[in-house]
């Protein structure tokens, strides 16, 4: 446990003091220019890394990764059979629905799945339906669907496909649910 901390900030002084930002977000790059390090500035460096990484540590322990875990109004889909049942109902009887594809370890599904919870909740006429891929029971309808990325979504108005969105477009996301789902 001390090991990985001296570790952990030994990473985040060395990548301080070569101007790299860890944390920062990869679509956006910022240089900073860093004074020259004396060896109080250094020790000063290496204290607030280890703040840092004791704070990050705390943070990742206390965050749930996993986007197994849906919103009330998400149903989730746990089998082949259950998934063809429900949609042989929403097709058969000319239903509003979402059937959103994803996994655990899908960072753009953790991002995009509350505000799917949201608009679950904004829309409660259309039933939203959550997929893990990575459930055994599910393997051949991703086949059969031809899913190969996630976050998937396919959006069912009336009963029938209307449009489908992969990846993490919010902005997508809303737009399709307002143009298909909005009651007038």
């Amino acid at each position: 446990m001390a090991r990985s901390s001296i570790l952990r900030s030994l990473v985040l002084s060395r990548a301080m003091l070569n101007r790299v930002r860890p944390f920062s977000n990869h679509l956006t790059s910022h240089s900073f220019p860093s004074p020259p390090q004396s060896h109080s500035s250094l020790f000063a460096s290496v204290a607030a890394a280890t703040i840092a990484s004791s704070q990050l540590s705390l943070f990742h322990h206390s965050r749930s990764l996993s986007s197994a875990s849906a919103p009330s109004d998400v149903v989730l889909v746990n089998s082949e059979k259950e998934f063809n049942d429900i949609l042989r109902k929403v097709q058969d009887n000319s239903l509003h629905a979402i059937f959103y594809f994803t996994a655990v370890w899908c960072g753009p599904c953790r991002f995009i799945s509350p505000i799917i919870g949201e608009l679950s909740k904004k829309y409660p006429h259309v039933t939203t339906y959550k997929i893990d891929i990575d459930q055994e029971e599910i393997q051949g309808t991703l086949g059969k669907l031809q899913i190969t990325s996630v976050p998937t979504l396919h959006f069912f108005q009336n009963g029938k496909k209307a449009d489908e969105l992969i990846g993490a477009d919010v902005a997508r996301l809303n737009h399709i649910t307002e143009k298909l789902f909005k009651k007038d």
